[in-house]
């Protein structure tokens, strides 16, 4: 990194405390842009950086609601409205015990190039609250929501901040929220993405980041002269994203032998197939959150307390959460031939695992590039709201197609106008920057 940049980086420290995980996507990022900021000095006196990695609105306030016992509790919620230089903020809420200031600025810093990349009109911003759904009946599930949506409809709407769902957010909870904000603002807008088929939402919403991935890891292999067909592929996670990703894969010729969740993770040599894809949404309702039911439903194999990535795959698709691929995990799979990793997650790995990959000549491809099928497919709910028109599957599966098509290029041509060809990462940040950036110059210093 050039000395700007590394005093950047060293003032988000200083001044963004405990937030490790803020710290190494600010990082990552700035260290592709020293490339632009030689041929582009106007940036750096425009200070572009510097307003980037601040953000422009932080939302803080607690959640009080009762469980079924007639206990009151209190959470707290966050929304973090980072940049909207390029359309109205957009990114997910996150109900998770590990929710905390920090690991949303990551997501929402994260979520401005990736909404970028898309092409689509939307800034970015994330949400949620460290309340945790799991185990909580229905009815508890809706008084927290109303009681979260209590406070955030005053701060969102279709042209100002446009959230959806993202780990503990599912549908329930989006029709729980959405059902909330219609009854304090009177009115049935596009305000949330991820909602129900039957009152706006799209088709195959579900499966979009991890359809967009596949299709995204396929573009990569072409370069190289392969395809998805014959390949194995490592996977992590069974949630939404995992679940999309083995869909996709094998419709495309390709076998998954790997799942995993909290509780290590399972080896299917046969392949994740056919009745054990639907399997894994009956794990994901059971609230159990624990990949072994698969081990002991199929008769598989099951490693405790590891991660699936010391398995002799060709791709390797980090679907689950932040960090979950490190240096020693990227030195197995490298030695294991693996040849392409396609994050599904936002940054599963660390900068330690990506820089090894560069190293040994492995495909290696961002979360904000790979993974913004599942945004930019709530762009495209955002649309049909707006048309009052819904799309057939077919449609919606071609326009996500097409755009993980176009930002693969994009990350690709990018990366060989500023020196870097082959490089996912540099083409990634370099191009999701350069349309924010130019955005904020358009509209003056706000």
């Amino acid at each position: 990194m050039s000395e700007y940049t590394k005093s950047l980086v060293a003032k988000v420290k200083a001044q963004n405390m405990n937030e490790p995980e803020f710290h190494q996507a600010v990082e990552e990022v700035v260290e592709s842009l020293d490339l632009v900021l030689e041929r582009h000095p106007e940036y750096r006196s425009a200070k572009i950086l510097e307003r980037m990695v601040e953000p422009e609105r932080i939302i803080i306030f607690r959640v009080p609601w009762m469980d079924d016992q007639g206990e009151i509790h209190i959470n707290r919620g966050y929304r973090i409205e980072m940049n909207s230089a390029i359309g109205p903020y957009k990114g997910g809420l996150r109900f998770h015990p590990s929710v905390t200031l920090g690991i949303l600025k990551f997501l929402a810093f994260e979520q401005v190039f990736k909404n970028s990349l898309t092409t689509l009109p939307m800034g970015g911003g994330k949400g949620g609250s460290d309340f945790d759904p799991k185990g909580k009946s229905d009815n508890e599930v809706m008084r927290f929501c109303q009681s979260f949506m209590t406070e955030l409809f005053r701060h969102i709407g279709p042209d100002t901040d446009v959230p959806a769902g993202d780990i503990g957010v599912g549908g329930r909870e989006i029709g729980y929220l959405f059902g909330q904000y219609k009854r304090l603002r009177n009115e049935f807008t596009g305000v949330l993405t991820g909602k129900g088929l039957n009152w706006g939402g799209s088709l195959i919403r579900p499966e979009a980041t991890g359809y967009g991935a596949v299709y995204f890891a396929q573009q990569m292999l072409h370069t190289k002269g392969h395809d998805i067909e014959g390949k194995v592929f490592a996977v992590s996670g069974f949630g939404n994203v995992a679940w999309g990703v083995v869909q996709k894969i094998n419709q495309l010729g390709g076998k998954v032998v790997t799942l995993s969740g909290p509780d290590g993770f399972i080896y299917d040599k046969d392949g994740v197939r056919g009745e054990k894809i639907d399997y894994m949404l009956k794990m994901r309702s059971s609230s159990n959150d624990r990949v072994k039911d698969y081990a002991d439903k199929f008769k598989v194999e099951f490693y405790p307390g590891k991660r699936p990535w010391s398995v002799k795959v060709d791709v390797a698709m980090p679907c689950a959460t932040q960090n979950e691929l490190n240096g020693d995990d990227a030195k197995e799979l490298v030695k294991n031939g693996c040849i392409c990793v396609c994050e599904g997650a936002n940054m599963p790995t660390t900068i330690e695992g990506y820089k090894f990959f560069t190293q040994a000549d492995v495909l290696f491809a961002p979360g904000k590039a790979a993974n913004a099928g599942g945004v930019a497919t709530s762009g495209l709910e955002m649309s049909q709201n707006s048309m009052r028109l819904p799309w057939s599957k077919d449609e919606v599966d071609k326009r996500l197609h097409e755009i993980m098509v176009r930002i693969h290029n994009t990350c690709i041509s990018t990366a060989e106008k500023y020196g870097t060809p082959g490089n996912y990462v540099n083409g990634a940040n370099i191009a999701g920057f350069l349309k924010v950036a130019d955005a904020m110059l358009d509209q003056g210093l706000v």
